[in-house]
């Protein structure tokens, strides 16, 4: 059967994204933020994204009314008690998610509920072993922008089950649309994991002196047809998050292309993130 019901843990740029895209698939969504500020947040996200689907002729007025219908929001996580699959999108930090997994796995009513992560580099088996059901624990990586991107990469530890798994990539590719590749569970998995040193290497160019953020996109876009440059693209996913999956990979592989640059930290420490701050590499 069809999943029907979804909860999304976290409403930020990710969760808001992926909410947009399970209502705009005509799929039931309770999303959930720890606070009201952050619901109102993710609530604008979600209905100015939908607004600009209007405006470019991808959605009507009706249907955007009703996948607006479609999303309850909340603070209280037993509000995600009869769901069937919970995406967990949250900071991008092992101790918060674990935590979270914890929580969901007291919370779900159906021990056949899944839980999947939507982390870009957190080994799935950490966050399944904080539950009682690792078998039904799986990863769910989409890309940003979620309702434009197509790709997921479905990230399976070493209990996941084959029922957790058809059920998962059946949802992604039949009710999501989304186009679905495997990865094994390992820190990065198959994007991030050569997408992020690539980034990295950018980013140490510019903090040697070697070439300007703008020359070197405009290197990559001109000279590669890249849609964007590596920094530009940096300051899209978010720099803290760039970083965050940095350490992650250096931590499972040790390897110095993985290790942040030190300009990279320092940007971050000082709250220049990209996008979501209005500076990083660029300013907006």
């Amino acid at each position: 059967m069809p999943i029907s019901k979804v909860g999304v843990a976290g409403c930020g740029l990710m969760g808001s994204g992926i909410a947009e895209v399970l209502a705009r698939a005509d799929i039931d969504a309770v999303v959930y933020e720890i606070d009201l500020d952050g619901i109102d947040r993710g609530r604008h996200r979600i209905e100015s994204s939908l607004g600009r689907a209007v405006k470019t002729g991808k959605l009507s007025d009706n249907e955007v009314d009703l996948a607006v219908r479609r999303l309850s929001y909340t603070t209280d996580l037993e509000a995600m008690a009869d769901c069937e699959l919970v995406i967990e999108a949250i900071v991008e930090d092992a101790y918060e998610k674990i935590a979270l997994f914890a929580q969901l796995d007291s919370v779900l009513a159906n021990p056949a509920a899944i839980v999947a992560s939507n982390t870009s580099s957190i080994p799935i088996m950490k966050l399944a072993m904080a539950t009682s059901r690792p078998e039904h624990v799986i990863g769910l990586h989409f890309f940003n922008p979620v309702p434009v991107l197509r790709l997921v990469e479905l990230v399976t530890s070493l209990l996941t089950g084959d029922e957790t798994v058809t059920r998962t990539r059946k949802f992604a590719q039949e009710q999501l649309g989304k186009t679905v590749i495997p990865s094994p569970d390992r820190a990065g998995f198959v994007v991030n994991a050569l997408l992020i040193p690539f980034i990295l290497s950018a980013i140490r160019m510019v903090e040697s002196g070697f070439a300007s953020a703008e020359d070197i996109d405009l290197a990559l876009v001109e000279g590669c047809a890249h849609p964007m440059g590596p920094l530009r693209l940096a300051d899209l996913i978010g720099l803290d998050t760039t970083k965050a999956v940095s350490e992650s990979l250096y931590e499972e592989f040790k390897e110095q292309l993985f290790s942040p640059p030190p300009l990279l930290s320092r940007m971050v420490d000082a709250g220049l993130f990209g996008r979501k701050s209005g500076h990083g590499f660029y300013s907006y």
